[in-house]
């Protein structure tokens, strides 16, 4: 039992040694820390741990006169600015003094933990105009060295379009660099890193963005149409390998229609397939076949409303077959736009021929416009503009009543003249009309009642 109590004793005492030992530490300790800096303890990341105030007065000018800043660019370039370059001085301010007298000596065992109270930085001053004299010499700002940066672009190929990749060149933002070099040099550090501290000017969109994917798509939905022109018995088949060159995208992924390219084609097309003003063959009812050019008469293509036409269909992505709109029609398609209804007015010999379906409905002499008095009618293909029956017609010393009126081109068309009572001959060298063919009252009543706007009236000599 009492040797029981004497183990007891002896480690009650250990404890109470041990104790007191710890105290006897920690006091020791408390007394050091009373002017030295806690463990950790950094003024602009330089350790002073342990130092007073007057070493570390006396450490850090030459700390700061040996500071040099690395820049670490990307293709592994780095480069520095030192602190001789930019008037760099060390002026804590009193800084240093504060943060210790922070410092509470019994506080340094929290202090391993919690280093709130263990740092300091500004300790320094730098020159501005020094420091950016300083940047704008770095290479990285040499206009020849920068590579700008681009967003992925679109190809096309023959299996559709592709995305290019973008170009992260090597452009810096030179604001954010300014900000972060003075910082760095505030707080003492060594290293920028301009790729992980953002200073980059980067790509809007890269290929992997869903924005740059989604308008690949949509261009791809575009060049996948195919619109087939139908002219009669002819064809123009359209697709991606000419739409491709049409489309373009901006630096905002827009996508956007060349209209003038559209037009070009369509402009081509018209020059191909509209007959209005061409010359034509054209075999009279005499059985000579003549060449004939003039008039307004034939198919013309109505290139603004197809363009815009067109470029809906594009975007829509469809396969169609279509007439382009026309501003005017013919008849029929073809060499022979004229098709076999018609007027036929041959002027050397005074007479019409008025065919329908391919068949003659009513033929006979006219007098057409006065050779002597330069009131000759225009040769030419035009087309009937209407019919009226009962219309005056006026001119600048005449106004006439007629009862069969179908004008063809502008204030010249056929109608019947009941003040003639002869037609066909000479008639026309010395006595014809102002222009207009003049018919026989029945011969202008049956071309009244059998013919309808749009049909071609054919005059030649």
């Amino acid at each position: 039992m009492e040797k029981q109590k004497s183990k007891w004793n002896k480690i009650i005492r250990g404890i109470i040694i041990s104790f007191c030992a710890l105290i006897v530490i920690y006091v020791g300790i408390t007394m050091y820390f009373t002017n030295h800096f806690y463990l950790g303890s950094t003024i602009s990341c330089v350790n002073v741990s342990g130092k007073t105030v007057e070493e570390v007065n006396e450490q850090m000018p030459a700390e700061v006169e040996e500071y040099t800043l690395e820049l670490e660019e990307r293709e592994n370039v780095k480069e520095q600015i030192r602190g001789s370059d930019i008037g760099l001085e060390y002026n804590s301010d009193g800084k240093v003094k504060e943060l210790k007298d922070k410092q509470n000596p019994f506080g340094w065992i929290i202090a391993l933990f919690d280093k709130n109270d263990s740092k300091v930085s500004e300790v320094v001053t730098y020159d501005e105009e020094l420091l950016q004299t300083c940047l704008d010499k770095l290479s990285c700002f040499d206009s020849s060295n920068i590579i700008e940066p681009q967003n992925s672009k679109f190809q096309y190929t023959d299996e559709g379009y592709v995305i290019l990749d973008e170009v992260s060149g090597n452009k810096i933002n030179k604001e954010i660099l300014y900000d972060k070099v003075i910082d760095a040099i505030l707080k003492g550090e060594k290293t920028i890193n301009l790729e992980a501290s953002n200073c980059y000017e980067n790509p809007q969109y890269t290929s992997n963005s869903q924005e740059v994917i989604d308008t690949k798509d949509m261009l791809n939905k575009y060049i996948n149409s195919e619109i087939t022109y139908t002219f009669g018995d002819k064809t123009e088949v359209l697709n991606g390998a000419t739409i491709n060159n049409w489309i373009e995208t901006n630096e905002d992924l827009e996508i956007t229609f060349d209209e003038k390219k559209i037009k070009s084609y369509i402009d081509k097309l018209s020059s191909t397939y509209d007959t209005v003003g061409k010359t034509r063959d054209f075999i009279t009812s005499l059985g000579t076949t003549i060449k004939i050019s003039g008039g307004d008469y034939g198919w013309s293509i109505s290139k603004n409303d197809e363009v815009k036409e067109l470029i809906e269909i594009i975007k829509e992505g469809q396969t169609i077959n279509k007439e382009p709109i026309y501003m005017q029609a013919a008849l029929a398609h073809g060499n022979n736009d004229i098709g076999n209804t018609y007027v036929e007015i041959n002027m050397a010999k005074q007479h019409l021929w008025f065919y329908k379906n391919g068949s003659l409905v009513v033929q006979g002499d006219v007098v057409t416009g006065n050779v002597n008095n330069n009131c000759s009618t225009p040769i030419g293909i035009y087309k009937l503009k209407y019919k009226q029956k009962d219309a005056t017609l006026k001119g600048d010393n005449y106004s006439t009543q007629v009862s069969f009126w179908m004008p063809f081109n502008g204030g010249i068309g056929i109608h019947d003249a009941i003040w003639r009572y002869e037609f066909g001959g000479n008639i026309y060298r010395t006595n014809g009309s102002h222009g207009c063919v003049n018919a026989p009252y029945e011969l202008a009543n049956k071309i009244f009642d059998n013919i309808e706007g749009g049909i071609p009236i054919i005059c030649y000599y």
